[in-house]
């Protein structure tokens, strides 16, 4: 069986000795697998939604970005699978590189994948992706509870042409306090506590604009 990259396309990609995002390693990292929300300001303003999957971070462009009203379903596209390193990920990608601008991470934390058939039984994670819907309860510092991914369109690895939904689980006693999506301008790192406007500053003063 030949041995295909998973992190093939996100190399290709990128230019490391201009950008500081990370080349990623291979093997996975702790019991429970990883999840992060990242929001990149590029050519456009949106979410990063990451899944551990593997050795891999599955992930998918949410323009809206994730919400805790189950009312709300949120468009989810899919991009190329980035190294797990890439949780940590929080800075200014250079103009001129692919996805050139600030990212800081909204929220990470742990998931516990909820995926079974009709007759109840667990189905592993991987399988239910590429079936095409997945659901899983998020451990984090602002996200937490039941979500579902679904994809509506394409089939797996369609490029283009494929889209999910992200849509948060009606669960009893769960209430909706505040904003169901932080605007991601004002929105602060569950890392550092610091802005886009701030990361992007401080970046400018680092190399002496």
């Amino acid at each position: 069986m030949t041995y295909k990259d998973p992190l093939l396309t996100y190399h290709g990609k990128r230019d490391f000795g201009r950008t500081g995002e990370p080349r990623g390693r291979s093997g996975g990292s702790g019991a429970e697998p990883r999840f992060v929300v990242q929001i990149h300001d590029a050519s456009t303003m949106h979410f990063d939604f990451r899944l551990q999957v593997g050795d891999v971070l599955k992930s998918w462009s949410v323009p809206k970005g994730p919400s805790t009203d189950p009312g709300d379903k949120r468009l989810a596209v899919p991009t190329e699978d980035h190294p797990l390193e890439y949780e940590e990920f929080e800075g200014v990608i250079p103009e001129g590189e692919y996805g050139g601008g600030t990212v800081i991470v909204w929220d990470h934390g742990t998931y516990r994948p909820l995926s079974h058939d009709r007759r109840g039984r667990p189905v592993p994670f991987d399988e239910a992706l590429d079936r095409g819907h997945v659901t899983f309860r998020l451990h984090g510092a602002k996200l937490r509870g039941e979500y579902a991914l679904t994809r509506f369109r394409g089939d797996a690895g369609g490029g283009k042409d494929e889209a999910w939904l992200l849509v948060k689980a009606r669960e009893e006693g769960t209430r909706k306090a505040g904003r169901a999506t932080p605007d991601p301008r004002r929105a602060r790192s569950v890392r550092s506590g610091r802005t886009l406007h701030q990361v992007a500053a401080e970046a400018q003063g680092a190399d002496g604009r």
